[in-house]
């Protein structure tokens, strides 16, 4: 362990993501099976094959009993650890930056630790689908001010228990069904200094007067109980429109301050939310779609841990100097951009 009552060192010039892990439950749902399911457990009548028409995912995993999210961060976690030859002793910053928590208090964060070991200051980061990205930037920052040495963020992602299993009618499946895209999974980057390369531009951009389009209403001082507080209820048309309406102006900021334009990126990895989604968003920012790292057919909407899961897929096949555009989407209504150059 590191000791805490020697001086932090000089803040370091360059921070960066030097490994990564995922994990996903071993459990597949196809959306078919998740399409019978909810018709027989409402006695609501369907049309067939309604819910992969309209969200292009074929599959999800989905957490099993005794899975957590702490129990997938713990697992990403291990993975990255392992990638980079550390001890979880050697993190003095330990950030669960996620949208899904084990429980409302403490933070989830001294959960995962507890599982791992290690004395890092622990502490949760939450902002919806944004919440793992954040959890990045946070971690740079603290390295950064002298504050940390090295940081591990980690997200675990259980969505899939806040669907909405009985429905009494079609304006309350209207309502539930932004649910329906959701998967369970976990991400882990190591965070630290850096000789080249780092993480070189972060941008963000909230517009708060949308936080009601959708969200999980229960467990806090509003609604403290209740069942019918704990689905995911909200409007995804909505939510669309809100990002339409938004536009691309951050994405033209970032290519105006790092003079960095889509050739320039080895990939760029996008919250996915549906296919059609996706879709919608390479025909506005004109990005090339072989640059994509497309999960969301196969794995759902993962919420915080999308980018990720995608970096986990990519970063082997990436070569010191490769540059990454991540882009966070999510509730509240945030946006997030971090360019990352593999050192």
């Amino acid at each position: 362990m590191i000791d805490p009552t020697t001086a932090p060192p000089p803040a370091p010039v360059r921070v960066g993501i030097t490994a990564v892990g995922a994990s996903l439950p071993d459990r597949v749902v196809p959306t078919a099976e998740l399409h019978r399911r909810l018709a027989e457990a409402s006695g609501i009548s369907l049309p067939d094959g309604l819910l992969s028409r309209m969200t292009g995912i074929a599959s999800r995993r989905m957490a099993g009993d005794g899975e957590y999210a702490s129990t997938l961060a713990v697992r990403a976690a291990r993975q990255a650890l392992a990638a980079a030859g550390r001890e979880p002793e050697e993190v003095d910053l330990l950030l669960f930056a996620s949208a899904t928590r084990d429980v409302a208090e403490p933070a989830t964060a001294h959960i995962v630790q507890a599982e791992l070991g290690g004395r890092a200051h622990a502490l949760d980061v939450s902002n919806a689908c944004n919440s793992f990205l954040n959890g990045v930037d946070l971690a740079r920052c603290a390295i950064l001010a002298g504050r940390a040495r090295r940081a591990l963020v980690v997200t675990g992602e259980t969505p899939t228990r806040a669907m909405r299993w009985q429905l009494t009618d079609l304006d309350q499946a209207r309502d539930a069904f932004a649910g329906y895209t959701f998967g369970d999974a976990g991400a882990a980057v190591l965070v630290e200094p850096v000789a080249s390369g780092g993480i070189v531009d972060v941008d963000t951009e909230t517009w708060s007067q949308h936080w009601t389009v959708g969200g999980i209403p229960g467990g806090g001082s509003r609604h403290p109980r209740g069942d019918e507080h704990t689905y995911f209820t909200g409007d995804g048309r909505a939510l669309r429109d809100v990002f339409e309406k938004v536009g691309t102006d951050i994405l033209h900021r970032v290519r105006h301050r790092t003079g960095l334009d889509w050739a320039d990126y080895a990939r760029v990895l996008v919250h996915q939310v549906t296919l059609p989604y996706l879709d919608r968003f390479v025909e506005v920012t004109g990005v090339p779609r072989e640059k994509l790292e497309v999960t969301v057919t196969e794995l759902g909407n993962l919420a915080s841990a999308t980018l990720g899961v995608q970096l986990a897929r990519v970063d082997a096949g990436l070569r010191p100097g490769d540059r990454v555009l991540f882009i966070g989407l999510g509730g509240g209504v945030s946006l997030m951009t971090m360019v990352w150059e593999k050192s």
